[in-house]
């Protein structure tokens, strides 16, 4: 797939062309709106209503079709591939890993959403009586496809691809890599970093909308608690205040500290949803979290495809479903990178169903107990101004609920205390990665330079700021539709991309077991020698020396050859003189890559017990292995003359050939 097994080198520096493209598109964005907020917001919404009238369908079709490919791709013979080399092992973890896939899952917007969503549902249904069971129980299956398996869907996806192409294939970590099955070489040029640009206009917009609704509900707190007005002004000084902060941990290297704040943060957040289970009706939340559950699971299907076709024309659709979808695809570059670089060396199948399920249980239980909570305050303790609350101030909904608690001064102090963290590391993350998406060079692992950290960060929080002066929570979710679309296309081209290189990779798997002559010869000294050789455990400098006197003169005399045939030959340089590499381009074809590379190993416990070798009483020892694109073929080649060694060079560039003509 890729041009090399060699990892990229060279300092990480922003990358030109997807910098401006994205930088120009969204400050002339935020000027225009600052410039003229009343008639920006009617632009919006109306540009909002269009899109809802005119692709919604289109939406709702593409997040399912994103949702059934990774579960479709994790079921299939695929879900085996790792996301990595062949031999890469999980650096963390399934404890550590799934923390961190649940430390993903939270986000300030769940505790904007979690009471006014179902409210405002039950209430202003998009079919069906008001006010009623009915509507509520609608209302709760409503809000588990709002935050269900669709947005974890394409957020897996999206790492999916970052992770398989950046660490198999050693592509860039960035979103174009994805096109190189159908693009070739010029995803490094305009096609593709367009497409990083698109993805960083539509994360920057999905953060943008996260950062308003977050500051919308802290201002909210803060009122609650404090008596502080409830204007734009203020919003934007808290915008101001918090990305600063945000900006401020993201270029100083004090990350490891606000971490461990976010450590605690999450163990103050589980503690607030278990007491607002046990200090509530707990039996009702229970059984209505198990039927919510049913509910949303037996109308998945239907509700994936539910555009309300045969009732009367609103805009709850546009408002609604399509916001999310589009926010979801919004936030998919954010998201996706930070899972991708948490999950090197996983198989997609556990990758996949990792991020479906284990942040999906957290936000569906948070989501249920909250929702029921509001629901049974407004249909059995007749609490009709929280209800009304839902549909004029959204962001108050959440206190009002709590004041109902004991300790409610306590509770929502807290509240908002959590808030505050997650706010702030969620813009910190996101400074980070949008630096990362338009950066280039260095190692996938490595982050963009500080100085975009400082500048995304700026340009997120001017766009949070204009819309909210252009119309509030309307602008938001107008904006983020709006910006996500051509995203969504791109995403699709990705999928298709991601498709084409799995099948390439099946076909490659075929064509190493392509039945071939073994290697001529026998070892030098005859079974006896290979037998002696079977039960030897090298050290390094034995396998150095191998790799000097007859690893590098049998791939140097291979390569004069394959030059004299007209072939483009390149041998990788390697400064610790701990690996031969070969390299063999075929035009726009993918090249053949032969790699021997000295590994080391702890002496098995037998051998270090029994044989007697000198060289046993060592911990480790060393193997010549041979390795290819996709990573290490396990077995050793200590022993090999030169002549056995050339035979399996060919042996891997015919079965490279065989592959060449199943996909040619």
């Amino acid at each position: 797939m890729s041009a090399s097994s060699i990892p990229p080198s060279g300092l990480v520096r922003m990358n030109p062309p997807v910098f401006w493209f994205s930088a120009s598109f969204i400050l002339l964005f935020g000027v225009v709106v600052i410039a003229m907020p009343e008639q920006a917001g009617a632009w919006l919404l109306a540009a909002q209503n269009w899109a809802a009238n005119t692709v919604g369908w289109y939406y709702l079709l593409a997040m399912t079709l994103y949702l059934v490919f990774v579960v479709v791709t994790a079921l299939s013979g695929y879900g085996k591939i790792k996301l990595g080399a062949d031999h890469d092992e999980p650096e963390f973890s399934y404890l550590s890993w799934a923390g961190m896939l649940f430390a993903a899952g939270i986000s300030i917007t769940l505790f904007f959403f979690c009471v006014s969503e179902p409210l405002t549902h039950m209430l202003q249904p998009p079919q069906g009586e008001a006010g009623t069971a009915d509507a509520a129980r609608q209302a709760m299956q409503i809000l588990f496809l709002h935050w269900g398996l669709h947005g974890w869907g394409v957020f897996a996806f999206v790492g999916m691809a970052l992770a398989y192409f950046a660490y198999r294939h050693n592509l860039p970590l960035a979103l174009r890599s994805a096109l190189y099955p159908l693009i070739g070489k010029r995803i490094n040029g305009p096609i593709g970093y367009a497409v990083d640009g698109f993805g960083i206009i539509a994360t920057v917009f999905g953060l943008g909308a996260d950062m308003g609704f977050g500051v919308l509900h802290l201002n909210s707190g803060l009122d609650f608690l404090f008596g502080i007005a409830h204007t734009q002004w203020v919003q934007v000084g808290l915008i101001t205040l918090m990305m600063g902060a945000a900006i401020i941990v993201a270029v100083s290297g004090v990350d490891k500290g606000v971490r461990v704040m976010s450590d605690i943060n999450m163990l103050l957040a589980c503690a607030l949803l278990l007491f607002v289970l046990f200090a509530g009706p707990t039996q009702h939340l229970l059984n209505t979290l198990i039927q919510n559950l049913g509910d949303y699971l037996g109308a998945l299907p239907m509700k994936s495809f539910d555009l309300y076709a045969y009732d009367k024309p609103s805009d709850w659709l546009g408002g609604w479903t399509v916001f999310y979808w589009a926010w979801w695809i919004a936030w998919s570059p954010f998201v996706g990178l930070f899972i991708a670089r948490i999950s090197r060396g996983r198989t997609i199948r556990e990758f996949v169903f990792g991020v479906l399920l284990i942040p999906l249980g957290f936000t569906l239980a948070w989501m249920s107990i909250f929702g029921n909570s509001a629901i049974d305050q407004v249909l059995n303790h007749g609490m009709s101004a929280l209800g009304m609350s839902a549909i004029d101030n959204p962001s108050m909904t959440l206190y009002l609920l709590l004041e109902t608690y004991p300790w409610s001064k306590t509770v929502i102090a807290v509240t908002v205390f959590i808030s505050f963290v997650f706010f702030v590391t969620s813009a910190d993350s996101g400074t980070v990665v949008l630096s990362t998406l338009s950066a280039k060079g260095g190692n996938p692992d490595e982050d963009g330079p500080k100085w975009l950290r400082v500048f995304w960060g700026a340009m997120t929080a001017l766009v949070t700021s204009a819309l909210l002066f252009s119309g509030s929570i309307d602008a938001l979710k107008s904006a983020v539709v709006l910006t996500s679309l051509p995203f969504s296309l791109i995403l699709l081209l990705m999928m298709w991309g991601l498709h084409k290189a799995f099948y390439l990779e099946s076909q490659k798997q075929i064509a190493q077991m392509h039945s071939l002559a073994p290697v001529s010869g026998s070892r030098r000294g005859g079974w006896r020698q290979r037998l002696s050789q079977a039960v030897h455990f090298p050290s390094r400098d034995e396998v150095y020396r191998f790799l000097d006197t007859t690893v590098r003169p049998a791939i140097e005399e291979v390569s004069a050859v394959f030059r004299e045939k007209g072939l483009h030959v390149v041998m990788h340089p390697d400064p610790a003189h701990d690996s031969v590499s070969l390299e063999i381009g075929h035009g726009d074809q993918h090249p053949f890559v032969y790699q021997v590379q000295m590994r080391g190993y702890f002496t098995p416990s037998f051998a270090r017990g029994g044989m007697g070798s000198k060289q046993l009483n060592n911990r480790r020892y060393y193997r010549a292995e041979v390795h290819l694109s996709e990573g290490s073929q396990d077995y050793d080649l200590v022993g090999y003359t030169k002549e056995q060694i050339i035979n399996d060079i060919l042996d891997q560039y015919e079965r490279h050939m065989q592959f060449l003509h199943l996909v040619r």
